[in-house]
């Protein structure tokens, strides 16, 4: 890519052209539990995997290698002292130890006074194995975007990724590593600009705080906000960055109950216009799905299609582009997104009947469809926030071009390497050449159940088959005849 060229224009009809997609899954987040009561449900990755694999989307994407990231590729995101006492947590040591406890407590690890809230809260659980959890979804981020820096693709996915609130010292909001800021410090090792789009219910604050004061990376965050009570309770339309980063962050808050139509209505108008302004040369999107209608946090009200739309359009500007995953609490409708997005991203239309395996059970509620129902209604007027929301993004926009037109090349910070045209990626060293996931356990029960009725079935009729010829041959000659 010419790295001095602006972003071209979405294709009218919405579509991208044909790239190479590439595509990464860590079976062993499978087993990650937060616990029983909590609202994230790591396995909601297996799921949509389950999904991808049973639509056969595999075929068209290359598989990326299972590569867990180090403790020295992290320290681009997190302190050396948070990732430490990461490192070194478990569920033991927290019970046991009451010191462990208070270090974790300043870490915002385990329970936690909520003091808005007036009770303990458990957000980010000292879970089994947590460590090793962080390295691999983060591993899976950086590896699909060196994926991206290599030149080879032009799509490339890690659904287990996406943890957006994860900050510097402490974990937040499920988050404990933000594999986000990984990757993008990863991209602007190639690249001279990087943006940042998030479609989560929730503002991504973790990613902001990290490049708010920098140059070379724009955020835009759309999410449900009400000022006082939503979590984080960050992201008000005023919120622009500082420094070097003045107005290129931008936030754009949106009221419960947005649906299709006025998310659309916002989205399209001012992504077209970041696009203009900013003229990145990679894109970042983290599709977190508890923006879906029937979240069990959230209340933004998209449907799948409303959802995929946003990815649709970002695909159709045809730059290096980085879909991660995110919130989603429904996970049921959380694999249907990001099922439905892969296939988007891949340039390929798939049927609704969402087909036979092993999750099946998991869609019973959305009649088996991928696309289930929500009440979009009809034509939905602008509402008054809406209108005063566009103004002020606009604005901000408009400031933003007049500051870039006066030094339209972003110096690199101090602690940054300046972008290389080409860097050393050995593109065939981080495909998975043979994988080695094995068989996914609640796929092999549906096949070895499936096995079994089958066999049952071929005995059964083997049986009737020999009765019905032992009748014929005791029938009587005229009554053969």
């Amino acid at each position: 890519m010419d790295m001095g060229e602006n972003s071209p224009p979405p294709r009218a009809d919405g579509a991208s052209e044909r790239r190479r997609v590439c595509y990464y899954y860590d079976p062993r987040i499978f087993h990650v539990d937060y616990g029983e009561k909590h609202n994230m449900v790591p396995r909601r990755v297996a799921m949509a995997h389950g999904l991808v694999t049973a639509y056969g989307l595999l075929d068209d994407m290359d598989l990326l290698r299972v590569a867990p990231a180090t403790e020295e590729e992290l320290m681009h995101a997190h302190s050396k002292e948070y990732l430490d006492f990461l490192r070194g947590l478990t569920p033991a040591s927290y019970d046991r130890d009451g010191e462990v406890r208070v270090k974790a407590k300043k870490h915002k690890l385990g329970k936690v006074w909520d003091n808005r809230h007036r009770c303990w809260s458990n957000d980010n659980p000292v879970i089994h194995d947590l460590w090793d959890y962080c390295l691999r979804y983060a591993g899976g981020s950086l590896a699909a975007a060196r994926a991206l820096a290599g030149g080879g693709y032009g799509v490339a996915i890690n659904w287990s990724g996406g943890m957006h609130h994860a900050c510097r010292s402490e974990a937040s909001g499920f988050c404990y590593v933000n594999d986000i800021v990984v990757a993008v410090k990863a991209l602007l090792g190639r690249f001279r600009r990087v943006l940042y789009v998030d479609i989560d219910a929730h503002h991504g604050d973790g990613v902001e705080a990290a490049f708010r004061k920098r140059g070379r990376v724009m955020t835009v965050s759309f999410h449900q906000y009400d000022g006082h009570s939503f979590f984080p309770f960050t992201g008000g339309v005023e919120d622009v960055g500082e420094g070097r980063g003045r107005y290129r962050a931008l936030n754009v808050p949106l009221e419960a109950g947005t649906g299709d139509e006025r998310y659309h209505a916002l989205f399209k108008p001012i992504m077209g216009r970041v696009m203009e302004v900013f003229a990145p040369d990679a894109v970042v999107l983290q599709c977190g799905a508890d923006s879906l209608a029937g979240d069990r946090i959230a209340g933004l009200g998209l449907s799948v299609r409303g959802h995929a739309e946003c990815v649709r359009l970002i695909c159709g500007y045809n730059l290096p582009l980085l879909l991660l995953g995110g919130g989603g609490y429904t996970i049921n409708h959380v694999a249907s997104c990001w099922c439905y997005e892969t296939a988007v991203a891949i340039g390929k239309e798939i049927p609704d009947e969402i087909p036979q395996h092993g999750y099946q059970h998991y869609y019973q509620s959305q009649e088996y469809k991928l696309h289930y129902r929500t009440d979009q209604g009809g034509h939905v007027a602008e509402t008054e926030h809406m209108a005063n929301v566009k103004r002020r993004v606009m604005e901000h926009l408009e400031a933003l071009a007049a500051e870039l037109n006066e030094q339209p090349e972003p110096e690199p910070d101090s602690d940054e390497e300046p972008p290389q045209a080409a860097i050393g990626i050995d593109g065939g060293a981080l495909l998975e050449q043979s994988p080695s996931w094995g068989e996914d356990p609640v796929e092999r029960l549906h096949r070895r159940c499936g096995e079994v009725n089958l066999t049952g079935f071929l005995i059964n009729l083997g049986r009737n088959e020999c009765l019905k010829r032992s009748k014929v041959g005791r029938m009587p000659e005229a009554k053969k005849q």
